[in-house]
This record gives structure tokens, sequence and C-alpha cells, in this order.
């Protein structure tokens, strides 16, 4: 290969796994009739008068499957948590017991299980999008090399390195998507 052209390929993998991390948290979002500490993430409380995240007020545990409860620290502070759960939009129905708050998830219907395999393919194909950016990026490095005096045989093989990591990635998120779909039509 020409000495002087050095195509980057652990910031081509950086960026991709990148991608990954971000298809991971927005699947950790999607609600599949399971309990997970992360649902709980986008609820703010109004607590000591300002919008707090509910991790703050108190700790968040998944002690069974279709059950997360939150102990809420400050007694005073249990009606505000209440209040945040119930309005959050997460079709959950809180239950009181004590400072202790259950949140008992609810089965997901067959029509609501289809929508979120919709919603999971769609992040996995945006997740894909930001890959194939990556790789163009990566091959227009190549064009420019090429342009610089790099011969066809080190295009090629630098070209052939950029589709293997890519390839390897677009793999990944299609292992991640599928592992996804079936814990949501799991019943």
């Amino acid at each position: 290969m020409s000495d002087d052209f050095e195509l980057d390929t652990d910031a081509l993998e950086r960026r991709m796994d990148g991608a990954i991390s971000s298809l991971k948290t927005e699947f950790a979002s999607l609600r599949t009739g399971r309990g997970s500490a992360s649902m709980l993430e986008p609820v703010m409380v109004e607590a000591y008068g300002q919008r707090t995240p509910i991790n703050q007020v108190g700790t968040v545990n998944v002690p069974e499957p279709r059950m997360v409860t939150v102990n809420v620290w400050d007694k005073s502070m249990v009606g505000a948590v209440e209040k945040a759960i119930r309005e959050s939009g997460l079709g959950i129905n809180p239950q009181l017991n004590g400072t202790i708050i259950m949140l008992p998830i609810p089965e997901l219907n067959e029509e609501r299980r289809r929508e979120l395999t919709k919603v999971a393919s769609q992040y996995a194909e945006s997740a894909k999008v930001s890959m194939r950016n990556v790789r163009r990026d990566g091959m227009d490095q190549i064009k420019k090399g090429k342009a610089d005096g790099l011969s066809e045989d080190d295009v090629k093989v630098w070209s052939d390195e950029v589709q293997s990591i890519t390839d390897k990635f677009i793999a990944l998120v299609d292992e991640h998507l599928a592992t996804k779909q079936e814990e949501i039509m799991q019943v």
C-alpha cells in the first residue's frame, strides 16, 4: 500500500459503534410489556421548586419482570412522584404502599406489539443510515487518496476494508433488531 495514505478505520468503527449505542438507547425506551428502570428516565417530578428526574427523588427497582417500584426517599414527595408518573403518558397506573410506589406493567395487545416492532424497525433503519453515512465518508477519503496518487490496487483494498466494517456493523444492527422484535412479540 502507499506509504503516504492511511485511512483511520478505528475512527470509522468508533462512529459506527456510536450509532449502535444510540440504537440500544432508543430500544430501551420501547415498552415491551416488561418492566425496566429506563422506562422512567423521561419522567420529571416537581420537587423542591424545580423539575427533577425521578431517579433523584427515589430508587427505581425492577423486582419482577412485570413490576417496577419507586422507593421515594422523602415521604412528602410521594404524591408528587405519583402525579408525575400518572401524567407522564406511560399508560401505567401507580399503586401506593407507604413510600413505595408500585407500577404494574400491563400486557400489551397484539396490535400494540406490531406497532412497537415497526417503531423498532424505524430505529434500526436510522442507525443503518448513520452507518452508510460513515461508510460514505470513508469512501470519500479513499477517493481523495486516489486523486493524490493512490494506486488502483490500494483503492480496492481500502474500499473492501471499509465495506467489511460497514457489513459487520449492519449485521449487528439486524441482530439487535431481531432480538428486540422477539422481545416485543413475546407474550
